[in-house]
C-alpha cells in the first residue's frame, strides 16, 4: 500500500527512466551524428580560413612556381593536418571522406575534407583532416556530459515532483484526516479547504455536508438514548422497590417468591443496560474528564484481582506479565478500568475450564501496548466484523450479558485515542491489542 503522492512520484520517475533508457539506446548514434557534423563544420571553417589567407597573401608563400612540392602541416600529436599541393584533377573536388595517412611510419585514420582550387590557371588540392581518435575522445566527453546532465535532470525532476505533488495533494490530506473523525463529527472543522483544484473543492463540500448530517444523526441518537434511559430508570426503580417489598411479606408462596426473584434479576439486567447506554452517550459526548495520570500496571493488576475469584470459579487461570511501570497522561482512570475489565471479563466467560488468559504490557516504539490473549472458543470472521456493534456480540444468549460491553470498550478507547486490534479464530482463542497514543507515556 502506497500513498497517492508516492504513486504519482514513482510514475513520473518510471516514465522518465523509460524515456532515459530509450534515449541511452539511441545515444551512441546521436553522439556519432553530432560529433561527425561538428567535425565537418570545423573542417569547412578551416577551409574558409585557408582560402581567405590565400586570397590575402597569394599561393606563392605556400607553393612556388618552380617546385612540385606541396605544403603540409601536422600538429605535434598528429590529430590534425593541412596540406596544399599542385594536382591535376579532371573535375572539381569538394567532399569529405575517411581515409588513412602514413605519418612517420604510422598509419592513422583521418576524416579528410578534399577541396580543389583554381589559381592562375593551375589546379591545387587542399586537404584538411582530423584524426578519428580525437573524434572518439570528443565523443566520450560528450557522452559523459550528457549522462551527468541526465542524472541531474532525473534527480531534480523527482524532487520537484515530490514537492509539487505534496503541495497539490495537501488539501486531500486534510480531507482524509477529517474522515478519520467520523466517529466524532463535532470535532471536524467546518472551514472550507483552501485549494484551487475543483475536484478537491467538490470533495470537501460533500464531506462537510456529510459530516453535518452524521453529526445531526449522532445528536438525535444520543438524545433518544439519554431520554429513553432516563425515562426507564424511574419505572425500573419503582418496580424494583415494589418487588422487594413483596418479598418482605410473611407466608409468601414459594413459587411466587421465585417469580419475584427472577423479576428482580431481570430488572437488574435492565438497569445495567440503561446505565451502559447512558455511559456510552456520555463518553461520545465527551462529558468525562481526562485529567488523570494513570499507572497502567497498577490498573491492570486491579482488574486481575477483581476478576480472580470469578476466573477461579470458572477454572480459568489469569496471568499478568508487566515488569515495568508505565503511566498514561490525560486519561480517565475509571473509564480505562472499565475498558480492560470488560475485555478480561468477556475472556473469562468465553474460556472453558482449564483455559488460560494472559495479560501483558510492554513499551513498543515510544508507546504502551497491552494485549489480552485467551484460549477460549474464539470467533468467526462474521462475529469479528460486528464485534464492537451494540447488542450483536453476545456469544452466550443464555447468559446475563447485555451485549454492549465491547461497544463501551471501543467508545472508551476512541475517547482516549487508543487503537484497538482483535485477532481470533474459532476454537483457537482471541487476542485483543490496545495501542496507546505515541508520547502518551
Amino acid at each position: 500500500m502506497m500513498k497517492l503522492q508516492t504513486k504519482l512520484a514513482l510514475f513520473n520517475l518510471l516514465s522518465k527512466l523509460v524515456f532515459s533508457a530509450l534515449f541511452l539506446g539511441f545515444l551512441p548514434l546521436i553522439i556519432e551524428r553530432i560529433n561527425t557534423r561538428q567535425t565537418d563544420n570545423e573542417l569547412i571553417n578551416k577551409r574558409e580560413e585557408v582560402i581567405e589567407l590565400i586570397t590575402e597573401v597569394g599561393i606563392e608563400p605556400f607553393i612556388t612556381s618552380d617546385t612540385e612540392e606541396g605544403f603540409g602541416s601536422y600538429n605535434i600529436l598528429k590529430e590534425e593536418f593541412i596540406s596544399l599541393e599542385r594536382r591535376y584533377l579532371a573535375e572539381d573536388w569538394n567532399f569529405i571522406e575517411v581515409t588513412q595517412r602514413l605519418i612517420d611510419d604510422e598509419e592513422i585514420d583521418y576524416r579528410v575534407l578534399n577541396y580543389s582550387l583554381r589559381i592562375n590557371g593551375q589546379t591545387y588540392l587542399l586537404e584538411i583532416g582530423k584524426s578519428l581518435s580525437s573524434m572518439t575522445y570528443a565523443a566520450r566527453n560528450i557522452r559523459r556530459v550528457i549522462l551527468v546532465f541526465l542524472a541531474i535532470f532525473i534527480a531534480t525532476t523527482l524532487i520537484s515532483d515530490l514537492l509539487y505533488t505534496a503541495r497539490i495533494l495537501r488539501p486531500l490530506r486534510i480531507i482524509t484526516g477529517r474522515l478519520k473523525l467520523t466517529s466524532s463529527p463535532s470535532l471536524v472543522s467546518t472551514e472550507p479547504v483552501v485549494t484551487s483544484t475543483t475536484d478537491f473543492i467538490q470533495l470537501d463540500r460533500t464531506l462537510r455536508e456529510m459530516m453535518r448530517k452524521i453529526e445531526d444523526l449522532f445528536r438525535k441518537e444520543k438524545e433518544i438514548t439519554v431520554n429513553i434511559s432516563h425515562e426507564l430508570m424511574t419505572p425500573v426503580s419503582v418496580l424494583r422497590s415494589k418487588l422487594e417489598n413483596m418479598l418482605l411479606q410473611e407466608n409468601l408462596d414459594p413459587a411466587i417468591e421465585t417469580g419475584i426473584e427472577e423479576s428482580l434479576r431481570t430488572l437488574h439486567r435492565l438497569k445495567t443496560l440503561v446505565n451502559s447506554l447512558l455511559m456510552i452517550a456520555r463518553i461520545e459526548s465527551r462529558q468525562y474528564l481526562r485529567e488523570e495520570t494513570v499507572d497502567l500496571r497498577s490498573l491492570l493488576n486491579e482488574v486481575v484481582e477483581e476478576l480472580a475469584p470469578i476466573a477461579e470459579d470458572a477454572g480459568v487461570a489469569i496471568a499478568l506479565e508487566c515488569d515495568h511501570s508505565f503511566t498514561s497522561s490525560n486519561s480517565n482512570r475509571s473509564l480505562l478500568f472499565s475498558m480492560f475489565y470488560n475485555v478480561v471479563n468477556n475472556a473469562v466467560k468465553n474460556t472453558p475450564d482449564s483455559g488460560r488468559i494472559k495479560i501483558s504490557g510492554k513499551e513498543s516504539e515510544g508507546r504502551f501496548e497491552v494485549s489480552v490473549c485467551d484460549t477460549g472458543r474464539g470467533m468467526s470472521q462474521e462475529q469479528l466484523d460486528k464485534l464492537f456493534s451494540r447488542f450483536s456480540t453476545r456469544l452466550d444468549p443464555a447468559g446475563d450479558s447485555t451485549g454492549i460491553g465491547l461497544a463501551i470498550t471501543k467508545s472508551i478507547a476512541d475517547f482516549h485515542d487508543i487503537a484497538v486490534r482483535v485477532l481470533s479464530e474459532p476454537e483457537k482463542g482471541t487476542q485483543f491489542f490496545f495501542f496507546f497514543p505515541i508520547n502518551s507515556l
